[in-house]
């Protein structure tokens, strides 16, 4: 079950990151350059959690169909932000939360660690997304300096990263800035 758990996620979380990516140029084009930052930087993150999924799938390489749901469509940075928000709530409240625990009943605790850091990251997500669609509803970019991301877990902070990042431990000086 866990493993695949981990496919979904690993399919979910590229769909994730190629999606951000979309919705920043669409944001740039809209005149939102720090809403566009964010939806890159998180797509990065995305990016992470995608590529620790990846290592810990176990096995030799071989096809699989992998089901992962995700948002589709291109509307106004207001709606691809609304989208967003959606899927993160669902990793956060529905995904995540199953898929760890299923994994600490497996005991699988490669599994437990990147499930653990992506539903940790992916808190951070949501309501970085909801700050900047208050200002995208008021017609305003979102005000920040810049977007900091972890490349171990993929945890997320605006302006300033932390000495030590508060989900894996990473140094400061690992942060990938936006």
């Amino acid at each position: 079950m866990t493993s695949d758990f981990l496919h979904s996620a690993y399919g979910g979380e590229s769909m994730a990151h190629m999606r951000y990516l979309i919705w920043a140029d669409m944001a740039k084009k809209e005149g939102f350059p720090n809403i566009a930052k964010l939806f890159e930087a998180i797509s990065y993150a995305e990016r992470v959690h995608a590529s620790n999924h990846f290592n810990v799938i176990d096995g030799a390489t071989a096809d699989a169909t992998v089901p992962a749901g995700g948002v589709f469509g291109t509307g106004k940075t207001v709606d691809n932000l609304q989208g967003a928000i959606n899927g993160e709530l669902h990793e956060v409240e529905q995904m995540y939360p199953v898929y760890l625990n299923t994994a600490e009943f497996q005991k699988e605790t490669g599994a437990q660690r990147s499930f653990h850091f992506a539903l940790e990251a992916e808190k951070m997500h949501v309501e970085l997304f909801r700050q900047a669609q208050e200002a995208a509803k008021q017609g305003k970019d979102i005000e920040l300096i810049a977007v900091y991301v972890c490349p171990v877990c993929g945890h997320t902070i605006i302006d300033n990263a932390p000495d030590n990042c508060p989900v894996c431990g990473a140094k400061k000086e690992m942060y990938h800035k936006f």
